[in-house]
């Protein structure tokens, strides 16, 4: 009978009807589909989950095992660091030592060095007189002369010494040169004068000694030939 009712329509020329879906039901249908594809991936996820939980479970003798490791690996860290500390504490002894002993060393150098100008200006006075004067200026010379004998005494006591450096090379670590002498007296950088002493505490140079050094002497014109002909 439908396909009756169908002719029927076709014959008078009517398009049959086309059945139509709401958009409420088209939504429904989208959101189920969604949902469908969610719960299968959480239901993969929990399946992956419980293969990995599979997986994780060790024996007691591997936990045990994996525990020991970890406790050694941080005994020898914690070793390592105890090595570290103790070497930094020998060594910060050490260095404490040592700048106690050179405080105790040196600790007269800086009043020393004040004095030193004083020993310098004695020196100078006697040097000055050159044996000459009437018997009083005499016994002040000798005065001076026991004062410094008495004050390099002290020195001596104290490991103060004085540098000697008149006829000897030319040291740039203990000598400080003032002026160059031209002669052929002597070898070549040669300390011929002693201007100002220099003085050693212990190992130490306080004062550098100040000095005339030699240098050689031009050559005349007659001493060319000479060396010439020769």
């Amino acid at each position: 009978m439908a396909k009756k009712r169908q002719n029927d329509t076709e014959a008078k020329g009517v398009e049959p009807e086309v059945e139509t879906v709401s958009e409420p039901e088209v939504e429904r249908a989208s959101e189920a589909e969604v949902k469908t594809a969610s719960e299968a991936e959480d239901a993969a996820e929990e399946t992956s989950v419980e293969e990995d939980a599979e997986e994780v479970i060790k024996s007691p003798e591997e936990l045990m095992e994996e525990k020991v490791k970890q406790a050694e690996a941080k005994a020898s860290e914690n070793y390592d660091r105890l090595l570290r500390a103790t070497a930094e504490f020998d060594n910060y002894k050490k260095r404490s030592a040592r700048e106690f002993q050179d405080a105790k060393k040196y600790a007269n150098e800086a009043f020393i060095k004040q004095l030193l100008p004083v020993i310098d200006n004695l020196e100078r006075a006697v040097e000055s007189t050159g044996g000459s004067g009437d018997d009083a200026g005499q016994g002040v010379i000798e005065g001076v002369k026991m004062t410094l004998t008495e004050i390099f005494k002290v020195f001596d006591k104290f490991h103060l010494k004085p540098l000697e450096s008149e006829g000897k090379p030319f040291d740039p670590n203990f000598h400080q040169a003032v002026v160059q002498e031209e002669t052929n007296l002597v070898p070549e950088n040669t300390v011929v004068k002693e201007m100002l002493k220099g003085y050693l505490l212990h190992d130490r140079l306080i004062r550098p000694a100040m000095v005339v050094v030699s240098k050689a002497a031009a050559q005349s014109a007659g001493e060319n030939e000479e060396a010439e002909a020769e």
